[in-house]
């Protein structure tokens, strides 16, 4: 554009921005929206808003690669083998990207006709396993992902969570937005029991929501125990997965006076909860003579608060927020009712005519002439 001064200047556009496989990113808030460590540890993988897919080496932390996929992503987990991640995503879709080739794009694996809410893997990599928000969850051959061995069928709600056991690698276990815990035998589809939640969960909030789902199910190969996570409420419930492994009894219900964020077993220590509290965000509990308490403050759980604390701001976005599942509860319309009302009114309009057709209206007063008689009366 040409000024006044007789100089000439020009606006540059901003540069597009591309992730390392070259495909533009979308611009977002930065907002995680799922992540995962592979089996080993030795890896770590994101996605956020902004249709990114970050990997990561733990050992030593390093980010190799940062990849964008085509929807933003609802869930993601590693193959046994660590070769690949695969990154379930809202349009119902399944990618797999490459870890030996960190740079490499996506490939398309498999697809619902429903929003994917979660992805597992069989401990042998044979089997994909993906649960959507139509109720189903669908056992798919890894190395032919059309082939579909199985559906595990019977929630009446999204299936919110779904994890293989890794003691028994026979068996799946899955939560839903019904309130129930499930026990699956996945490769035939059989359901071995069904947990109704809200039957063995006490009262702990007198105005709290009525239904609810997990948001996430961990487990403890030591004790054979899972932990439950139920989002928007204050506790988390402990199961013993029998011996025979057909089985799940319900053993106690831990409640914490502040939201839980996250649950997470390790092998030697206990369970771990990450909840909303900045002076004491992180909790420590194992199982004493057959009960689960809370563990006193140690050296190693004071070192972890405290670094927690020093870096709450990463934390706070999560602070108050809302149920992330409330948005995909089957909405529900009470058309009896208007129904019913039209009815009755139709009815009553009905009874008005027919009353109105039985009382003809009065006639002139004096009553009715009579015609009269005689020549006169036969005219045309």
């Amino acid at each position: 554009v040409s000024g006044s001064s007789g100089l000439a200047y020009f606006e540059k556009k901003p540069e597009e921005n591309k992730g390392e496989d070259g495909r533009p990113m979308d611009q977002g808030s930065d907002m995680i929206l799922a992540s995962t460590f592979s089996t080993s540890g030795s890896y770590f993988a994101l996605t956020d808003d902004s249709k990114r897919l970050i990997l990561f080496r733990t050992k030593p932390w390093q980010c190799l690669s940062v990849r964008v996929v085509v929807r933003r992503c609802t869930a993601l987990t590693f193959t046994a083998s660590e070769e690949r991640v695969l990154v379930a995503d809202k349009s119902g879709d399944v990618y797999s990207f490459s870890v030996l080739e960190p740079h490499g794009g996506g490939r398309l694996e498999l697809g619902h006709l429903s929003m994917l809410l979660d992805v597992a893997v069989s401990p042998d990599d044979r089997f994909v396993l993906t649960a959507d928000r139509d109720e189903k969850i669908r056992v798919s051959w890894a190395a032919a992902p059309h082939s579909i061995e199985a559906f595990c069928l019977g929630h009446t709600e999204f299936v919110s969570r779904i994890l293989v056991v890794p003691s028994h690698p026979e068996l799946l276990l899955s939560s839903s937005g019904d309130c129930t815990l499930r026990l699956w035998e996945y490769r035939s589809g059989r359901q071995l029991q069904c947990c109704d939640l809200a039957s063995l969960q006490e009262p702990v909030e007198p105005q709290g929501p009525k239904r609810f789902a997990a948001s996430r199910i961990a487990f403890w190969a030591q004790e054979s125990c899972v932990a439950l996570l139920c989002d928007s409420l204050p506790v988390v419930l402990i199961f013993h997965l029998e011996a025979s492994g057909q089985q799940l009894a319900f053993r106690q219900q831990l409640t914490f006076p502040h939201r839980v964020w996250d649950v997470a077993f390790e092998e030697t220590q206990g369970l771990w909860v990450l909840q909303d509290c900045h002076e004491s965000p992180l909790v420590l509990w194992r199982p004493v003579r057959g009960q689960w308490q809370s563990v006193p403050e140690s050296a190693v759980l004071q070192r972890l608060a405290s670094h927690l604390r020093g870096h709450w701001a990463m934390l706070e976005g999560s602070v108050g927020a809302a149920d992330g599942f409330r948005s995909l509860y089957k909405a529900t319309f009470d058309n009896m009712t208007s129904y019913l009302k039209k009815k009755e009114e139709r009815l009553l309009q009905q009874l008005e005519k027919q009353q109105r057709r039985k009382s003809p209206p009065p006639g002139p007063p004096g009553g009715t002439k009579k015609g009269s008689s005689g020549p006169a009366a036969l005219g045309c």
